[in-house]
Order: C-alpha cells, then structure tokens, then sequence
C-alpha cells in the first residue's frame, strides 16, 4: 500500500499540475482561457479511450509489467510538456498523457481486489484514493515554489522547470515497481502460505458472491457492457468527479480573483482543502466499515458536498468564507468515493470486475473534460461560476438518486470484519 500510495500521490501531481502552470504558461506562449480548457480537458479522450484495454490486459500480463509500461510512459509524456509551444503540441501532449496514464486507477482499483475483501474495501480504497487529495495539497506548494524561484534559471521559465521535476519522478517510481511490485498474495514474500491461502480465498469470495445473473456465460468486456448497473454506477461517479475536477482546475483561478496574486500563495491556499478532505476521507471509510452500512454514508457525503457547493455561492466574495465552503465540499466528494468504490467492487461478479472498473472509470473520467469547459464557458459568460456550483448541486443529488435504484442487497457485505 505504501507503495501503491507514493505512485498515485505522483499520478496526481502530474494531471494536476496544469491548474498552476497555467497561471504562466497562458501569459507566455499567449495561449487563450478556451486554449487551457480544451487542453485540460482532452487528456480525458485519451483516458477514456484506453482504460477498458488497459485494464483487460491487466488480467493477461500482470500487474506489475502493466503498472511499469503505464508510468514510464505517463512520466515522459509529462515532461516533454516543458518543450510545448503551440496549442496543437500542448493538445497533442496531454492527450498521449491521458492515453498512458489510463490504466493506472481502474488496474489499481482491480489489483486491491486480489488482495482485500470486500469488508476492507472502504478503508483501503480510502487509504489509496487519500493520495490524491495528499497529491493536491502537496502540488500547490510545490508547484508554486517552483514557479516562481525557479523562473528564469538557465533560461526556463518556472512551469517548464515545474514538468521537468514533477515529471523524472514518474519515470524513476515505474522501475521500481517492475522491481518489487508482487502480482498478488501467491508472491508476496512476506507472507506465509497460509496467510495466502486465506488472501486469494476471502478476496476470491468477494468477487464471486454477488454475481449478477446478467453476467453468466458472457465474457468480461460483454458482461461490463450488458449490465444497467454498471452503466448507473458509472454516471454515479461521474457526477462526482464533476465536482473534484472542477475544484483541482479552478480553484487557483477562484482563490486568484479574491485577491491573492502571489503564486507560491494561491498553492499554500490550495492546500487547506486537500487536507481536511484526507482527513476526513480516512476517518469516513473506516466508519463505513466498522458499521458494515454504505448507502447512509455515501448519502451524507454528497449532501455534505451539495452545502457547501451552495455556501461557495454565498461566500465566493470572501476568501476565507470561500475556503470554508471549498473545504466542504472538497471533504464530502472525496469522502463519497472509496464509499462508492467499495459498492462498485462488491457488487461486480469476478468475471465482470476487469472491465467493469474499467468501464465505470472511463465514463466517469469524462467529468474531468466536460467539467472544466462548461465551468470555463460559465465563467466566460458571466464572470462568475455561480451557475456552475448550481449545476455542481444537481449532479450531485443525480448520484443520490441513482444509488436508491441498486438494491442494497447487491453490495452490502454479510460478513462481518475481523
């Protein structure tokens, strides 16, 4: 897990980064508000696209060589974005990025069900997904320092530095992993036979008991495919995403307009919600598995991220109210996911979960190139992202309403955790 951990934690910095670069780049190269956007959004065609195969082929050659191939890869096309100049480079990179990074969080999401049943689901889930709210408010500081006290030196200016150091990273973790990554329990060497024995059984069970009927006799893509409730599992977490996608590319350009114009600033101030949402990420999971109950959890985040969607609009004038609001939000989104994840994961049958995972993640993905557009023409239009936090309300409640349609039996657990 630690490992997994740092992985995703250098996953994360590399998508998000763009949100700061661009206070830089944009001035720079002279590229346009509808520029950013579209870039920032195409690395998500290049995600959805890719995430299904990615994630069978998982299952044919392993972990461990698809993990490596996937960060290599996602870690040179990160740093090659220091030498962009024209849209048609920036487009063309963060497409590619989205192509090589999308096998890593549905082949991660499906490698911890060889490990954990579904009982543990929620906390590790949340233990993993917690690096991404970690990586945010790691990015900002980071980020912003480079920005600006690297600017200039050697003759590159600060968001070049910015892709070349917080890109190497991902390139250098990938061979670690081909060198230490275990395929699964069978060839952990820290185990012993018996521990796995009783790994591969107890995470075996969790995928097979709740099989659904429309899954018999089709293999795993056509079984994904068929079945309605991977496809409402799907718009379930794609109206979250919205939400956190929304934040991770605007917040800076939010926190910019109250009035702070110092750039390593805007990144401390980014901080603040990624480490209230950790915080509370971790503590809502283990209390969705200490009380084996997901549906009242999952409810209670996303209405706690509806609040403060609302009090964003009441307070977006002040920064410190909006900071609250954000903070809010940032902390019932991300708090809602290994929720999610661990109904999505108990209630696919093993032979759908490969491309089931996969499936639900690339269409929800498709949050992080519609999200960042509608917010950018609502902003473009108005001046303000009012319209947008509403719109964020209704998606939000579209999720709720969703999840009353899968009954309860389809992915609460009956074993109790030991």
């Amino acid at each position: 897990m630690p490992l997994l951990f740092l992985c995703y934690v250098l996953n994360c910095m590399d998508r998000m980064n763009i949100g700061l670069a661009q206070l830089q780049m944009k001035p720079s190269l002279g590229f346009s508000d509808a520029v950013y956007g579209l870039a920032a959004g195409i690395f998500f065609v290049g995600y959805f696209l890719f995430e299904v195969p990615s994630n069978l082929l998982l299952r044919r050659i392993g972990a461990r060589k698809t993990m490596t191939r996937v960060m290599v890869l996602w870690g040179l096309a990160s740093t090659l974005t220091l030498f962009v100049s024209t849209p048609a480079e920036f487009y063309l990179l963060r497409f590619l990025l989205g192509v090589f990074e999308a096998g890593f969080f549905p082949g991660i999401v499906l490698y911890l069900t060889f490990w954990f049943p579904r009982e543990y689901r929620a906390r590790v889930v949340a233990w993993f997904m917690v690096a991404s709210v970690v990586a945010g408010a790691i990015t900002g500081p980071v980020s912003g320092w480079i920005l600006k006290n690297m600017h200039n030196v050697h003759g590159w200016e600060g968001w070049q530095w910015m892709f070349l150091l917080e890109g190497i990273p991902s390139v250098l973790m990938g061979l670690v992993v081909f060198a230490v990554l275990p395929e699964g329990p069978s060839s952990a060497s820290w185990l012993t036979e018996k521990e796995k024995a009783l790994l591969q059984q107890a995470a075996a069970e969790s995928l097979s008991d709740d099989a659904s009927p429309a899954d018999a006799g089709h293999g795993p893509l056509r079984a994904a495919l068929g079945n309605a409730t991977v496809w409402k599992l799907a718009v379930m977490f794609f109206c979250i995403l919205c939400c956190t996608y929304a934040l991770a590319f605007w917040l800076p350009t939010m926190i910019k307009r109250s009035g702070v114009a110092d750039v390593q600033a805007i990144g401390m101030y980014t901080a603040i919600p990624n480490l209230l949402g950790a915080i509370f990420m971790i503590w809502f999971a283990q209390r969705s598995d200490a009380r084996r109950e997901r549906r009242g959890h999952y409810v209670f985040a996303l209405c706690m991220a509806m609040s403060g969607l609302g009090g964003a609009v009441a307070f977006g004038d002040s920064l410190g109210g909006m900071l609250v609001a954000i903070s809010v939000v940032a902390c019932g989104a991300v708090g809602a996911m290994p929720i999610f994840w661990a109904i999505a994961t108990s209630y696919l049958s093993k032979e759908a979960a490969p491309a089931g995972i996969a499936l639900i993640n690339s269409v929800a993905s498709l949050a992080g190139m519609v999200s960042p557009a509608v917010l950018g023409a609502i902003q473009s239009g108005t001046g303000k992202l009012d319209a947008g936090m509403y719109l964020g309300i209704l998606l939000l409640f579209t999720s709720i309403v969703l999840l009353t349609s899968i009954p309860v039996s389809a992915y609460q657990g009956s074993r109790k955790p030991s």
